[in-house]
């Protein structure tokens, strides 16, 4: 029989936090943004009350790019989005599956953001937020792990927002999950990031022995093969071989612009510390202009998309302009990551290769990065972009006494650097095992007391003035 719920409230709470270091990507750069909190409680059919929890940050100018809009304009976007979403999945008063609660909402959610001139990506934070929450609370009711949960698809998954797939595919693929005991980080290289000498990129205690390298680029050609080469002279010096992925955030105005790039990769002698151990390509032009155009022969060179998934059925129309992976983030919806993932497993059966990433761009120390982490290796997604421990001071403004509630719950992920928690890295892998907790990839919770209430999106007006 299936694990049905009943929503009982859902509550958004926010906490500050301060970036060590500005972290520069397509046309902004951060240097502060709220934490996002979602507590949920639920009834578990037979089994009683839960309570479970997410989090994530509310970042400026990703899930929304459009020029005319501020960065705080953007973050509203994302409580408007986390509002809606609270109404329409609190409307849904009967027993459901996890996963029949999702799929009832989110046409409705990405329908009524439009209205109020939200973009599905931002339209799917809400619900991405809010289903990892109650998941947790399930899991959490039904005493089992993450890991184990999922394996046995006590979400309920099915091919309803998929019909590409069928239901077969999904539970055969999620029965069929080893999650990873290591993860690899890969090392975010942002724009205003040193390059040479102490702290640039091969820095060991910069880059916490990373094998694996993720460079931002700005849309402009020749900027950005000065920099990769000026980047490449310096990993050539790590002592130990590497892999890149580039990410563009949507900053490749078009094709030409994107061929001139490749090109160079392809013939500059320079670059071949760079193109020799290229991965991917990511997201490298706008989303709207992605749909229009077909990769062609650029696809010889492995390109996913990111900013671009912004719904179920963009990773086949993706697939159809020769791009060969997509990215998992839970900001962007934990089903659809796991939809994802059963049609790169699909797809690549057939001898071509498809795959699904691990990129980072919202997850801090504590919850965010182990629902996120644990995800991941459930995936098989062997490396991840881990931006949290590197451009926020280990748990930032979070209250020691929670800090040290996830540290001694989760010793293999971090450790007392003497000044202060932060994520602990083993020869560039985090390791998973406490991660098979009881619940979301957690056995704690934050101290919700001392949270604040998630703040009231102001009026374009508001904003004005």
């Amino acid at each position: 029989m299936p694990v049905r719920l009943k929503l009982r409230d859902i509550a958004f709470f926010e906490r500050p936090v301060q970036f060590a270091r500005p972290f520069r990507f397509g046309a902004i750069t951060i240097k502060a943004t709220p934490q996002l909190f979602v507590r949920a409680e639920i009834e578990v059919e037979g089994r009683g009350v839960a309570v479970g929890a997410s989090a994530e940050l509310l970042v400026p100018k990703w899930f929304d790019k459009r020029p005319e809009l501020s960065p705080a304009q953007t973050v509203d976007g994302l409580r408007r989005s986390l509002e809606i979403a609270r109404g329409l999945y609190l409307a849904r008063t009967g027993f459901l599956t996890a996963f029949d609660l999702h799929a009832s909402c989110i046409g409705a959610q990405v329908a009524t953001c439009a209205k109020k001139n939200i973009p599905p990506l931002a339209a799917a934070y809400g619900p991405a937020e809010i289903d990892k929450a109650i998941l947790d609370a399930l899991l959490r009711a039904a005493e089992t792990s993450f890991f184990d949960g999922m394996a046995g698809n006590i979400a309920r998954i099915d091919a309803r927002l998929s019909p590409d797939l069928v239901g077969l595919d999904i539970t055969t693929f999620l029965s069929g999950r080893v999650p990873l005991e290591r993860v690899a980080i890969r090392h975010t290289v942002g724009l205003d990031d040193a390059v040479e000498g102490e702290r640039g990129v091969a820095d060991a205690r910069e880059n916490s022995g990373a094998r694996y390298f993720k460079l931002k680029l700005s849309g402009d050609p020749a900027a950005d093969a000065a920099r990769l080469s000026r980047i490449g002279k310096e990993l050539t010096t790590l002592g130990h071989d590497y892999k890149v992925t580039l990410d563009a955030n949507e900053q490749y105005a078009d094709l030409a612009a994107l061929q001139a790039l490749m090109g160079r990769l392809d013939h500059d002698a320079a670059l071949r510390p760079i193109a020799t151990r290229l991965l991917y390509v990511e997201q490298p032009m706008p989303r709207d202009i992605t749909r229009q155009s077909p990769l062609g022969a650029l696809a010889a060179h492995g390109f996913i998309i990111d900013e671009a998934d912004d719904s179920y059925d963009a990773f086949p129309a993706a697939r159809a302009l020769g791009y060969c992976g997509i990215s998992s983030k839970s900001c962007k919806g934990l089903y659809k990551s796991i939809i994802n993932a059963t049609r790169a497993a699909k797809w690549s059966a057939n001898g071509e290769r498809f795959f699904v990433t691990g990129e980072d761009l919202t997850c801090q120390a504590g919850l965010a990065v182990q629902q996120d982490l644990a995800l991941g290796a459930f995936l098989g997604v062997t490396h991840a972009e881990r931006n949290g421990h590197h451009y926020v001071d280990g748990f930032g403004d979070t209250p020691l006494a929670e800090a040290q509630a996830f540290a001694a719950a989760d010793p293999d992920l971090y450790a007392d650097t003497g000044q202060g928690i932060r994520l602990s890295i083993h020869d560039g892998d985090l390791l998973t095992g406490s991660l098979h907790a009881t619940g979301f990839a957690t056995s704690v919770h934050p101290d919700w007391s001392a949270l604040l209430p998630l703040e009231q999106p102001r009026s374009l007006q508001e904003h004005l003035t």
